[in-house]
C-alpha cells in the first residue's frame, strides 16, 4: 500500500518528523538497511537508549515507522505506504556528510558483526 492521500494534517506530521536531525538520521539508517533494532541504531549514532526510544516513538506516532517483535528484540522499519515519499527526500540528501558518516559507522559495526540482526542469521543489504 502506498500513501494515496497527502493531506495538510498528514503532511504536517511527516514534515515535523523530518524537522529534527536525529530523526532524519534514524530514518536514513532505516531507509538504507530496511530494518534495525534500537541497539543497532544506538551504536551507530552514539545515542542513548532514552533518546533513541523517544525519537522512534515519535516516528511511529507520525506514521513513518513500524515495528515487529522477534523474541526480545523489536525491529523498526519505514512503513511501506510512505517509502516512496521518504525515498524522494533522501534522494536530495544522499550526499550529506553526516548521513554518509553514519553509513560508514554502520559498515564498520556490520563488519565487526555487532548488529543484532546477525544474531538471527540474517544478513543486511550493503
Amino acid at each position: 500500500m502506498r500513501l494515496k492521500n497527502f493531506t495538510l494534517v498528514s503532511g504536517a506530521q511527516i514534515f515535523k518528523a523530518f524537522s529534527d536531525e536525529s530523526r532524519v538520521r534514524i530514518l536514513f539508517l532505516l531507509y538504507h538497511y530496511q530494518e534495525l533494532c534500537i541497539s543497532d541504531i544506538e551504536h551507530i549514532l552514539e545515542f542513548t537508549q532514552t533518546k533513541t526510544s523517544r525519537h522512534l516513538t515519535y516516528l511511529k506516532n507520525s506514521g513513518l515507522v513500524g515495528s515487529r517483535k522477534q523474541d526480545q528484540w523489536v525491529f523498526y522499519h519505514i512503513k511501506e505506504e510512505v517509502k516512496d515519499f521518504v525515498s524522494q527526500i533522501f534522494h536530495y540528501l544522499h550526499k550529506d556528510p553526516i548521513l554518509l558518516r553514519d553509513l560508514e559507522t554502520s559498515k564498520v559495526l556490520e563488519s565487526n558483526r555487532e548488529f543484532a540482526q546477525y544474531k538471527f542469521g540474517r544478513h543486511l543489504p550493503v
